[in-house]
């Protein structure tokens, strides 16, 4: 059963039960509506770069962005990830004191400076592996999490895979070059999604300007967050093999876009073309929300359930970016499973939901079963039985 929905900008339901063709007559003069028009997206000096929406998901603006190079420091956000992964859990809290061993002091690249044997909150090394990029930081939580770099990379490999992250290998939690150590613009616009989205209580954290600990203070890099005031994350890196990169966010109303510029010459290209990708993005395009999640979108017909009709919906919110001022032609078609039997579960898939921007498919998504049907008695599933029969026979009839 195929049913079609408008959205507009209230993203109100209004249902058809028929689709109609009505003819112009021949006098009359069409004229074309203008349409907003897209430039292509800007050309960046860097290897690899991607322009991804927070919310839909939607790629508006790649060049080689799952070409697999050395992420350098941008490797930190899985590091980040993880512990708020386990702070999330319970497993670990901030102000647990994490002893700080001769090998996490050791190691090379940018420091939080912690001192072999320090007592540090797991609430400053999160900061210190965010902010100022902190390899002896990343080394110590390492070493707390799972006993070492080498298993806590398998740990990362291991969620990087969760996450669709399939060009993506890590060698170890501080982005150090590694010969087998990858990731790509696309993946790592993947990472920064859950990120954003899956502990939002922490990501405040990655809009911070600078960090101090044991009398030293440190700036954050990422230079955007001094110059655009909508730009709050994420994460720079740079090693001679990768060049200077930046993963960034930034969110103006309610569209929150994730870019990702990999491989420039300085410090200065990377936050100038960054800035190009991400003017581009809300110049051009908007985000909606389509439908909140376990909204009602149709009560299709149960046969041999408890009760008659089922709540469909969807369950997650559902997002969509398109062109700016196009919202009007948007579409929605609900293909629902003609057939539906009881027992049915919460959850259970029913269907699809396809968003049409004209005559383009914008997004899909589940619907599902927001109720559970539970059988229905031996004199009802019989009565449906018999109903169905007439019912299935009418519509190859009328067909």
């Amino acid at each position: 059963m195929n049913v079609f929905t408008s959205i507009g900008r209230s993203a109100r339901l209004c249902l058809f039960a028929a689709m109609a063709t009505v003819a112009v007559p021949a006098a009359a003069q069409v004229i074309p509506q203008p349409q907003t028009i897209i430039p292509a997206a800007p050309q960046l000096a860097a290897s690899s770069w991607i322009l991804m929406d927070a919310n839909s998901g939607r790629i508006l603006a790649e060049h080689n962005s799952d070409e697999r190079l050395p992420p350098a420091s941008l490797t930190k956000l899985m590091t980040a990830y993880l512990v708020e992964r386990e702070l999330d859990r319970g497993t670990i809290n901030l102000t647990d004191m994490i002893n700080i061993s001769e090998n996490a002091w050791r190691t090379g690249g940018s420091k939080m400076f912690i001192e072999v044997g320090d007592q540090v909150s797991v609430d400053n090394l999160l900061h210190g592996i965010i902010i100022v990029s902190g390899n002896d930081a990343s080394v110590a939580m390492a070493e707390h999490l799972a006993g070492g770099e080498a298993p806590f990379a398998d740990l990362m490999n291991q969620h990087a895979t969760r996450l669709g992250m399939n060009n993506t290998n890590f060698q170890n939690a501080t982005g150090l070059p590694g010969e087998n150590h990858y990731s790509t613009a696309h993946d790592m616009a993947r990472l920064s999604q859950h990120i954003i989205n899956d502990y939002p209580d922490h990501y405040e954290i990655y809009s911070h300007r600078t960090f101090s600990y044991g009398g030293i203070d440190q700036p954050n890099r990422n230079r955007l967050l001094w110059r655009d005031p909508s730009v709050d994350g994420l994460k720079t890196g740079w090693t001679t093999e990768a060049g200077f990169c930046l993963v960034s966010s930034a969110k103006r109303d309610d569209m929150r876009l994730i870019s990702v510029v990999m491989g420039t010459n300085s410090d200065e290209a990377r936050a100038q073309e960054t800035q190009k990708l991400l003017s581009y993005g809300f110049r051009f395009f908007e985000t909606m929300k389509l439908y909140e999640r376990g909204a009602v979108l149709a009560t299709p017909r149960v046969w041999g359930g408890d009760i008659n009709e089922l709540r469909v919906g969807v369950d997650e919110e559902v997002f969509m970016t398109l062109p700016r001022n196009r919202n009007e032609e948007l579409r929605a078609r609900l293909n629902l499973n003609p057939d539906l039997q009881a027992p049915i579960a919460i959850g259970d898939e029913v269907g699809t939901l396809e968003v049409h921007l004209g005559d383009e498919v914008v997004g899909e998504r589940r619907l599902v079963a927001l109720e559970n049907v539970e059988e229905g008695g031996f004199f009802k599933r019989l009565f449906d039985q018999v109903q169905r029969f007439f019912s299935n026979l009418i519509s190859n009839f009328t067909d």
